[in-house]
């Protein structure tokens, strides 16, 4: 079986070249985080997984590998049919990998290379990958980041989508963590991410900014909804010269009505984030907000949110070292950020953030 094996470095070579990673562990772990791009053939589901773990603790391993094979043996040609309907060529490469390179990963690959496919199992697995992570996340070199910021409204991360259509590196932070980023942020985007998991679609998005590379950010605060932006990249956000967009109040709630489907979303959602306001605001501005959300009066809560809350909050990011914007009339606006883009590029990077 040594020769069906593949270290990280060469795997990931092969996954930029466009292999197949083949995650063979459970749904439950697959979900919890995986290597971006894998897809999940589980070689046992939850229970039975649980079911040989116990066995081994209960009599060791003999009968726990027997038990394995009976789990496993009905299911192979479905597996097999699996890996066929995703591959458009038998020669693609295939990538196989449990938790830590151990049985699970050994079998399927090796009834995949019986099969005829070229696969190989992950030394290590995703054991593995969660280091090269770490130390890339800890020690790893990036481009530079110019962010955008602004109080809240001024439509940063649609003007982020905008410039990407348009050719413009950009790593979308909010994307990856599936969140806004505020305390409403968690509205109409269904779950977000483990840190893991997250931590992995980082990884992977940049490593898309090569060291002498760019790319567009939006400013965050360290954590965005449940999920925490490892130490140095939140540094590498404070780094460069900030894009400080300006926009008056009415073009701010005019945005956020469109960018909030309200009508979308149940209105009882909206309540626990408004609640959670009582101690920054007081318990007659929360009624009083909770009383404009059940009267459907949506301009009104956003005006007095963006006022009383978000305005008073995000100014502090007001940064020392920023371009100003003022994005209105909105054509005219980008135009004045893109000639700000073009401005920090001809400008040497600032140094601070170093390679650990």
């Amino acid at each position: 079986m040594h020769h069906l094996k593949i270290d990280l470095p060469k795997a990931l070579q092969q996954r930029d070249e466009g292999a197949l990673f083949i995650d063979c562990r459970t749904p439950s772990e697959f979900a919890e985080a995986t290597i971006p791009g894998a897809v999940n053939i589980p070689l046992f589901d939850d229970e039975q997984r649980a079911q040989v773990g116990l066995l081994y603790k209960e009599k060791g391993p003999g009968p726990a590998r027997r038990l394995a094979v009976d789990l496993v043996s009905p299911r192979i040609p479905a597996m097999i049919r699996r890996v066929d309907e995703l591959l458009d060529d038998r020669r693609r490469p295939l990538v196989v990998f449990c938790w830590r390179g151990g049985m699970r990963s050994r079998a399927l690959t090796a009834f995949l290379d019986l099969a005829g496919f070229s696969a190989r199992q992950l030394t290590g697995g995703h054991k593995a990958f969660r280091a090269e992570v770490r130390d890339f996340l800890e020690k790893g070199a990036w481009g530079r980041l110019f962010v955008l910021r602004g109080l809240t409204g001024v439509g940063k991360t649609r003007i982020l989508h905008r410039l990407r259509g348009e050719g413009y590196p950009v790593l979308d932070l909010e994307g990856l963590a599936n969140h806004r980023g505020s305390a409403f942020g968690a509205l109409g985007q269904g779950e977000q991410p483990s840190q893991k998991a997250f931590e992995a679609r980082l990884w992977e998005a940049l490593r898309q900014i090569p060291p002498g590379g760019y790319a567009l950010a939006e400013g965050e605060s360290k954590h965005i909804g449940r999920v925490v932006l490892p130490p140095r990249v939140y540094e590498a956000l404070q780094q460069e010269t900030s894009l400080w967009l300006e926009a008056s109040l009415d073009y701010r709630i005019q945005l956020i009505l469109q960018e909030y489907p309200v009508d979308h979303i149940p209105r009882e959602d909206f309540i626990p984030p408004i609640v959670a306001l009582k101690r920054r605001l007081g318990t007659e501005t929360v009624e009083r907000l909770l009383a404009l959300l059940h009267a459907g009066k949506w301009r009104e809560l956003v005006a007095d949110l963006m006022v009383l809350y978000y305005d008073p909050l995000y100014f502090h990011t007001h940064p020392d070292r920023r371009i100003e914007i003022q994005l209105e009339p909105e054509e005219e606006g980008i135009a004045r950020l893109k000639e700000s883009i073009h401005r920090l590029l001809a400008e040497p990077p600032v140094q601070g953030l170093k390679k650990a």
